[in-house]
């Protein structure tokens, strides 16, 4: 009898411990982002490090990989390099990477100054944290990157640090 009662405590404790995960990562789960998301991100006014205008013309019309990112954020950090390198193998008129930075313009600035990065960087700010939600990450929680085809569509996205094979798999399937 108390081996029976074992198993069934057991079966009901894995049931629970299931369904319990089940409902925490529905609460924290991607949701999918409209046209209006991405229509927003081609309308924001951006800004470079620099505090120069960003026109984003430039990245219409090609897969586009949005990353965003923050310099105290160690999973944004570590995914860099690898950006940096899947960048290089593409044509930036076909394949770009923007790195939308969820942090202060000094912070930002300073981040760059030590760090070797190929593809463009942006000022996102707060306004930037809004997007990173429109977009379809409703925690706000960094990294996050959405990759866009040339018509616009989302073709994936990633919440937390993002490798280069599936990296290099969502670019395929925007391709």
């Amino acid at each position: 009898m108390n081996r029976r009662h074992f198993l069934i405590a057991s079966g009901v404790a894995i049931v629970a411990a299931v369904t319990g995960a089940f409902f925490a990562n529905r609460r924290t789960a991607l949701q999918s982002a409209s046209q209006d998301a991405v229509k927003a991100l081609f309308d924001r006014e951006w800004f470079s490090p620099d505090q120069k205008p960003i026109s984003t013309q430039d990245w219409k019309n090609k897969v586009l990989v949005v990353n965003f990112w923050a310099s105290w954020c160690p999973p944004c950090v570590e995914e860099m390099p690898a950006l940096d390198k899947i960048q290089g193998e593409y044509d930036p008129k076909k394949m770009l990477i923007v790195g939308i930075g969820i942090d202060s313009p000094s912070n930002i600035r300073q981040f760059i100054e030590t760090t070797i990065i190929s593809y463009p960087i942006v000022l996102g700010g707060l306004g930037g944290n809004d997007i990173n939600k429109m977009l379809g990450n409703p925690s706000g929680a960094l990294p996050f990157t959405v990759v866009i085809n040339a018509k616009g569509n989302i073709a994936g996205t990633k919440l937390g640090k993002i490798s280069e094979d599936e990296l290099r798999k969502l670019i395929k399937e925007a391709i």
